[in-house]
């Protein structure tokens, strides 16, 4: 057996607790283990699994989310001085970080290389400085009187440049192998909105009813491209 440490500090311990419920399926099938431990300071996921599996790559891939989603959130939304409700900049937010995720997680994926151990909090603070300047970059080319308007605009040619697909039954978002979708999480909790943008999502497949609020998002953001079944 192996073992793979992953550390944050305890102020980020749901990014810990999302990584232990997204890998649970792949510890079962792999014949592993993950055991959650907190202190007053950090929490950590120790992870045993047979050698040769495919959990190494799995946790790779979800601690891109982990950064590339639950961090760049929280340095947007601090950073970002628009004329936006709540709700609207967390949108914009979402959309922000689906429009430049795969090219993020490639970076990412490059810098966490091969470990046994990965502390969070330490590896975005001493590791990513070109990616954080990229981040700031972005904020600084949205300007303070971005409003309600210009999200739409902004959201509509993402949505027009996108040829991916997602499912939507009732208030879960399916991805296109039909597996459930809950990267909001990372942004505090599950919401079906923030997770299509989250998604980069060019159609959206409603399986069922859609309920007014989530149907007012769709009509506003995916007028010609939500198809009702």
């Amino acid at each position: 057996m192996e073992e793979i440490t992953v550390s944050e500090e305890r102020a980020h311990s749901s990014f810990i607790t999302y990584l232990y419920n997204a890998l649970a399926g792949v510890l079962a099938r792999a014949g592993g283990s993950a055991e959650f431990a907190a202190d007053s300071e950090r929490a950590a996921l120790k992870i045993r699994v047979k050698e040769g599996t495919e959990t190494r790559q799995e946790l790779k891939d979800l601690l891109v989310e982990v950064i590339g989603i639950g961090y760049k959130y929280e340095f947007l939304q601090e950073k970002l001085h628009v004329c936006l409700s709540g709700k609207e900049k967390k949108l914009l937010c979402a959309a922000l970080i689906a429009a430049d995720f795969e090219s993020d997680g490639n970076y990412l994926k490059r810098k966490l290389g091969q470990s046994d151990e990965y502390c969070i909090d330490g590896f975005y603070r001493f590791r990513l400085a070109p990616l954080i300047e990229k981040w700031q970059r972005i904020v600084d080319y949205v300007p303070e009187g971005f409003s309600s308007g210009d999200l739409k605009q902004f959201c509509d040619f993402l949505v027009g440049e996108s040829s991916h697909k997602i499912y939507l039954k009732g208030r879960t978002v399916f991805g296109e192998n039909f597996a459930p979708l809950r990267r909001s999480l990372l942004l505090g909790e599950e919401d079906a909105e923030t997770e299509i943008l989250l998604s980069d999502a060019g159609f959206v497949y409603c399986l069922g009813e859609v309920e007014e609020g989530l149907g007012d998002f769709l009509q506003k953001f995916y007028a010609e491209r939500a198809i009702f079944s």
